[in-house]
């Protein structure tokens, strides 16, 4: 029923499925009908108001809301034929991330959580809305990303959540306008970065040539990490596997613990090389010290129920004998 909301304005105002996306979900927020220069006319916005009356969002909880805006947004890019690096990070990979959150934080209090390459906050808000559910404290989450359009569908969705997230419209590579917070979480993108003349504080950037804009954005993740902090990040599996890496584990072991690197579920990805894993580490300072054994394995199938619930029950092990003493 949203969805034909989004097709009949998109028909109305002959725009982008993206653009009649975002007017919907205004529409939904508002309870009320943007008309400009008469556009829709009268028959249309009689027409959204039946669907309007019968949609009952104003009592949907947070994650209905953002699966609604995740699968509007999988059509968008699909009618709009998005560019492929403004995918999002699939529900399966951002309730992992938050499951490895949980077992390794003591959310007993209000905590802050920023995501420096935020996009449109799919990620960030799985992770919100699933600590929120397990910790029952508030999350103020803050959000980064250069790209004018994602953040306005970021916007939108946190929005029609109802979260408590500020989002920012920069280069992230660049200073940041946020407090230090006790977690970072990000599916970063993957890559060189091109503008070599903003990388001279980083410890992370290439010798020769362009820098790895992952290395760069987990560097600058850190530092604006409380001591003790988290920060779990997608990565890919061969992170530390390439030429830049000796110099990249140099600097980890500088101003953080390199806590865990667990590889994602094989079958997750068509391509092999093109596997993905979370990356866990902890800034030093607090009460944070190394784990004894630095959390290592692969995810195993989720179609193998047993052998996953087998792995979940060696994280807990692992907390408990390493970070929990």
């Amino acid at each position: 029923m949203f969805d034909r909301g989004t097709e009949v304005l998109q028909a109305a105002l002959r725009s982008s499925y993206l653009d009649a996306l975002l007017e919907n979900i205004e529409n939904v927020i508002n309870h009320e009908i943007q008309v400009e220069d008469g556009v829709p006319d009268q028959a249309t916005v009689d027409q959204l108001s039946q669907l309007y009356d019968q949609l009952d969002l104003d009592h949907a909880d947070a994650e209905t809301l953002r699966q609604l805006v995740q699968l509007s947004f999988l059509k968008v890019i699909r009618k709009d034929a998005i560019q492929a690096n403004h995918q999002m990070t699939p529900d399966t990979i951002g309730f992992l991330m938050a499951f490895l959150i949980e077992k390794v934080t003591k959310l007993n209090r209000p905590y802050t959580i920023f995501d420096p390459a935020v996009g449109t906050a799919n990620l960030l808000t799985t992770v919100i809305n699933a600590l929120q559910k397990v910790s029952q404290e508030p999350v103020h989450g803050y959000g980064i990303d250069n790209d004018p359009s994602m953040l306005e569908v970021a916007s939108a969705s946190v929005a029609l959540q109802k979260l408590n997230v500020d989002l920012y419209h920069q280069d992230a590579i660049d200073a940041l306008d946020i407090p230090q917070c006790d977690l970072a979480v990000s599916d970063l993108p993957i890559g060189y970065y091109p503008l070599d003349q903003n990388t001279g504080n980083y410890q992370t950037r290439a010798k020769k040539g362009h820098s790895y804009v992952h290395h760069l954005l987990i560097e600058q993740s850190m530092n604006y990490l409380r001591p003790g902090g988290f920060g779990v990040f997608l990565v890919p599996s061969n992170l530390f596997q390439t030429k830049e890496s000796q110099s990249f584990v140099k600097w980890i072991q500088s101003v953080a613990y390199l806590q865990g690197l667990i590889n994602l579920p094989a079958e997750l990805f068509a391509n092999p090389a093109a596997q993905k894993s979370i990356l866990l580490l902890q800034r030093h300072g607090g009460d944070s010290k190394q784990a004894v054994k630095v959390l290592l394995g692969e995810f195993p199938s989720f179609k193998k129920t047993k052998e996953f619930a087998d792995f979940v029950a060696e994280i807990d092990h692992w907390v408990a004998t390493n970070l929990n003493q």
